[in-house]
C-alpha cells in the first residue's frame, strides 16, 4: 500500500452504495478494456491477497487484476473503497468466530445472478437469459484462484506436513466453488421469497470455502513470509583480479591471508 492509497481513519464498513460505486467504476474501465472483471471477481482476488503469505505491494497486484493501463491516482475513489474493503475483510478474518451466523464473520460480496433473473416477471425474461449464468459465489472463487495462480511462489506448500495438508484442503474447498452448481435448487439468495436458485450442496460448499479462508489467513500468519536463502558469493580464483578493485591478483591482495 502506498501513502496515496491510505483510507481515512475508521471509515466504517462499505455500504450498498459503495459497492454500487465500485461496480460503476469497473463498468467505466470496461469501456476501454473488456477484460476488466466484475467486483465479485475482484473481491475474491482481494481476499486471496489478504490471506497471502507476503503482503504484495499495490504496484504488483494492480496490473495483474486491472491491467497495465490502470492508474491508481486516476481512480482514487475506487482505490479508497478497495482499501476499506481490504481492512474490513482482514479484521473479520482475525476475529475468533466459531459460527457463520456471527455478525463478525466474513461473507463474500456475491450476487445470486440466477436468482435475480428468475425473480423477474416471466414477460421480462427470454429463453437464453439463464445460459452461462455463473453459480452462486463461483466468480468470487475464480478471482481468489486467479490470485493464487498469479503469485504461485507465495502459495508453495510449507515443509511441515500438517501445514501442507491444511493448505491443500483449504484450496480444494475454494476450487470446489469454481465449478457449476449441479444440485437441485432449494432456495434463493437474491430474495427471501424468490424462486429456488441455489442448492443446499452449494451452500455447504460456500460455508466450507469461508472456513478455508480463515484457515489460510491463520496458516500464513503463523508461518510468516518466505525467507529466501542468502547465497554466498563465489570466492574468486587465486589468479583472478581482486574484487576490491586494486588491480592486483586476488592471491596477492585480499586472498593473501
Amino acid at each position: 500500500m502506498t501513502m496515496n492509497e491510505s483510507p481515512a481513519k475508521n471509515p466504517g464498513p462499505l455500504a450498498p452504495e459503495d459497492f454500487d460505486a465500485l461496480d460503476a467504476e469497473l463498468d467505466l474501465l470496461r469501456e476501454t478494456d473488456e477484460e476488466i472483471p466484475q467486483w465479485e471477481f475482484c473481491e475474491g482476488f482481494l481476499v486471496a491477497l489478504v490471506c497471502m503469505r507476503r503482503q504484495v505491494p499495490a504496484e504488483e497486484y494492480w496490473p495483474v487484476l486491472l491491467g497495465d493501463d490502470f492508474r491508481p491516482m486516476a481512480h482514487m475513489e475506487f482505490v479508497w473503497r478497495w482499501r476499506r474493503r481490504w481492512e474490513e475483510i482482514a479484521a473479520a478474518l482475525d476475529e475468533p468466530v466459531e459460527v457463520l451466523e456471527d455478525e463478525r464473520t466474513y461473507h463474500p460480496e456475491a450476487i445470486d445472478v440466477r436468482g435475480g433473473i428468475l425473480s423477474l416477471p416471466a414477460e421480462e425474461r427470454t429463453e437464453g437469459d439463464l445460459e452461462n449464468v455463473p453459480a452462486y459465489v463461483q466468480v468470487w472463487a475464480l478471482g481468489f484462484m486467479y490470485a493464487v495462480e498469479s503469485f504461485p511462489e507465495e502459495w508453495e506448500a510449507p515443509r511441515d506436513r500438517d501445514a501442507a495438508d491444511m493448505l491443500d484442503a483449504a484450496l480444494e474447498d475454494i476450487v470446489a466453488l469454481t465449478e457449476d452448481d449441479t444440485g437441485a435448487p432449494a432456495l434463493s439468495m437474491y430474495a427471501e421469497d424468490g424462486p429456488p436458485s441455489v442448492s443446499n450442496e452449494r451452500l455447504d460448499a460456500v460455508a466450507a470455502a469461508i472456513w478455508a479462508v480463515y484457515d489460510l489467513r491463520q496458516l500464513w500468519r503463523s508461518i510468516g513470509p518466505r525467507i529466501d536463502p542468502v547465497r554466498k558469493a563465489a570466492e574468486p580464483g587465486r589468479n583472478d583480479p581482486c574484487p576490491c578493485g586494486s588491480g592486483k591478483k586476488y592471491k596477492k591482495c585480499h586472498g593473501a591471508g
